[in-house]
């Protein structure tokens, strides 16, 4: 399917019509929890929240993140990095709770699809993880950084599982 797509996008490109691939930034081993394409709020918490995400400071961006929520509650950006913050500091249970708000707030949000993913893929349930890349994938016509971040998670699951 995704060869198809990229034939398509190849042909679409050669004729002219200047489709554009949306920016990604990197962020430590994986993407950024949330598309450069979404305008990030200016509230001072959300920022020191995402900055201590990429810090690696996981208690410090919980807490920033978690004020910026209840200042925003509607902002699924906040809930996908909400939920990057808590995996990575081991709560799963908190982790999935924020990407379920990212998504109720968001239903296409491609950050918290992947994350939620890898979360899956953490508690051992690769058939939910797929089911996160099938998402994805309906939603990456031409595919996105969050799908391929997401098959590749999943492949090196499935060679440490069979090795």
């Amino acid at each position: 399917m995704q060869k198809i797509r990229h034939l398509v996008l190849g042909l679409a490109l050669g004729m002219g019509l200047g489709l554009a691939a949306p920016a990604v930034t990197a962020m430590g081993a994986g993407s950024d929890p949330a598309p450069a394409s979404r305008a990030a709020p200016a509230d001072p918490d959300f920022t020191a929240g995402k900055q201590a995400v990429d810090a690696r400071d996981w208690p410090t961006a919980i807490r920033h993140l978690d004020l910026a929520a209840a200042k925003d509650p509607g902002n699924a950006d906040i809930q996908n990095y909400l939920g990057y913050a808590y995996r990575n500091s081991g709560d799963l249970q908190k982790a999935f709770a924020a990407y379920d708000q990212a998504l109720k707030l968001d239903p296409k949000h491609r950050g918290a699809h992947e994350y939620l993913g890898e979360a899956y893929l953490l508690q051992n349930d690769l058939p939910k993880a797929e089911e996160m890349l099938a998402r994805l994938d309906k939603l990456c016509f031409f595919g996105c950084a969050e799908y391929t971040e997401l098959k590749n998670k999943i492949a090196a699951y499935k060679a440490r599982k069979s090795s």
